[in-house]
């Protein structure tokens, strides 16, 4: 089974290589659209800023080949929100698999930090993506964008206000926290997606 990380320029590839590694998956890294499109998984990282994020996929037409992929994909982070409709973050229009628009965090008091960073659960956790995994466990957030609660999420979490924090759609799938500096609970949402 080959798996391939789709690279753009967003970080956070290398933690994912890592817990790929750990799992005993090695992983191939790469913007070549044949590799992409063979690939029997593939992963959407990202850590980053959603409109330079689009112009590159969009320069590379990687927006229009992620769309029409037909495998398992797991898009995290920046990845999950792209697979939406629009984010606020610099008035984006994104690839539109989820019908969803992310917005951003505004708390209503200086006391609640934004962008969330750390440990928080996750709950109504739905479909084989979260096999194994018990209800509110705890995973690893860094975000000052969300996507609401709507017809794809597949789990929630609540910060300043209850959001998804992963969404599924056919074959797509997206979780805004990072499964792979989740420990144990991460590991195994890895371990899942690429069972799918």
């Amino acid at each position: 089974m080959s798996t391939v990380i789709i690279q753009y320029n967003a970080g956070n590839i290398q933690s994912v290589l890592y817990a790929l590694e750990r799992l005993g998956v090695a992983a191939l890294v790469t913007d070549d659209p044949i590799k992409i499109k063979t690939a029997d998984r593939v992963i959407f990282p990202g850590v980053g800023e959603a409109s330079t994020a689009m112009q590159y996929l969009k320069e590379r037409q990687l927006d229009i080949l992620i769309q029409n992929l037909k495998q398992p994909v797991l898009g995290i982070c920046l990845g999950m929100q792209l697979m939406c409709t629009y984010s606020e973050e610099n008035n984006t229009n994104c690839l539109g698999i989820f019908n969803e628009q992310v917005k951003q965090f505004r708390p209503e008091n200086n006391s609640i930090k934004v962008p969330q960073m750390g440990w928080n659960t996750i709950t109504h956790l739905q479909t084989p993506l979260f096999k194994g995994v018990e209800e509110n466990s705890y995973a690893y957030f860094v975000h000052g964008y969300y996507a609401s609660i709507g017809e794809h999420t597949i789990a929630q979490t609540n910060y300043i206000l209850d959001y998804s924090s992963a969404l599924h759609k056919d074959n797509f799938y997206g979780v805004q926290f990072h499964p792979e500096k989740s420990a144990k609970a991460g590991e195994q949402i890895i371990q899942n997606f690429l069972s799918i």
